[in-house]
């Protein structure tokens, strides 16, 4: 055996202090931004059934998980809004008194420290469901684009710290971000949904936020799953047009893509760890077949291995828990 050349790569997985000295990525509570479910109406706090541990919750019970939130160290939250009414221009989604908006105001009252990153798209406040104007059965590019400015400025004056459109329309970065200028937001960030596909792992998304489409599928505006390069395109275009940061949604299946992108564009790149993924790990927990916590943590660390910056999970108080244990 004295004969034989090869290398020891075992030293340096020796013990755990070794290990942790030469890791190479590290997963921290300030990577994490934590989605929330605001809707109308008081006392309201429901578990999404196939979400477990995710609620939909009322501005009455906003500030205790709120509480729970900031002590556990996570500084940004994600808002989506899901409203009473509907109508087919998503009127709800700009309105001065939106739920989306009246939730940031109170957050910014009571948590001033915590970034709020206000989710802009159509999908949940319009009566069928799509994420822009419908025209003879067709998602209208262009009349979307003034809907979304409209929305996201009405954000920006309720006090959201991030814009995050996530509508896929084209010219959305561009529009907004010359809405945003010209209402005095010019100092308001764009993180754009830049390379969004029409993904299967949305469906629990869907019963959380109330926005299935109630005809037809989004996959004329969504990216196809098959395509790598199209995804390049999109950033590019969002880059071009002022977008300071770009999400990849969904996150697992598309390492690839977090990866394209972060070699290709100097912006924080964000990735989505999506309903579908947490649903699965959840389920798979709860029957006792896998180990959650390891499981949810190798998937982070991985997220961030394939390049992201942030990490939009709806695991974020569990991994910031797990983090401070650690």
């Amino acid at each position: 055996m004295n004969d034989l050349q090869f290398s020891r790569h075992r030293r340096l997985r020796s013990t755990a202090s070794i290990r942790s000295l030469v890791r190479e990525n590290h997963l921290r509570t300030d990577d994490l931004i934590y989605p929330l479910f605001v809707v109308e109406g008081e006392g309201v706090r429901n578990e999404v059934s196939s979400m477990p541990g995710v609620y939909h919750l009322s501005i009455d019970n906003l500030r205790a998980e709120m509480d729970e939130v900031v002590q556990l160290g996570i500084k940004s939250v994600l808002l989506f809004g899901v409203p009473d009414e509907k109508d087919e221009c998503g009127t709800q989604a700009y309105h001065e008194h939106g739920i989306v908006q009246v939730a940031t105001r109170f957050i910014k009252e009571h948590f001033p420290e915590v970034v709020v990153i206000a989710d802009t798209c159509l999908c949940e406040y319009t009566s069928h469901g799509h994420c822009g104007v419908i025209e003879n059965g067709n998602v209208k590019n262009d009349p979307s684009l003034e809907l979304l400015v409209k929305t996201a400025v009405s954000q920006a004056q309720a006090g959201a710290d991030i814009i995050a459109p996530s509508n896929m329309m084209d010219g959305f970065v561009a529009a907004i971000r010359a809405g945003l200028d010209e209402a005095g937001f010019e100092d308001i960030p764009v993180m754009s949904y830049a390379v969004k596909y029409a993904s299967a792992f949305y469906g629990p998304f869907r019963e959380a936020a109330e926005s299935t489409p109630q005809f037809g599928d989004r996959k004329s505006y969504q990216m196809d799953p098959a395509n790598r390069l199209e995804a390049m395109r999109e950033a590019e275009s969002d880059v071009a047009e002022g977008a300071d940061f770009l999400i990849v949604k969904p996150g697992m299946p598309y390492l690839d893509i977090v990866r394209d992108v972060k070699n290709n564009f100097n912006l924080p790149v964000v990735i989505y760890n999506v309903s579908g993924e947490y649903s699965m790990v959840k389920a798979a927990a709860q029957n006792g077949w896998i180990d959650e916590r390891g499981i949810v943590m190798e998937m982070l660390t991985g997220m961030k291995r394939a390049g992201a910056d942030l990490i939009i999970t709806y695991h974020a108080k569990d991994a910031a828990r797990w983090l401070k244990e650690q």
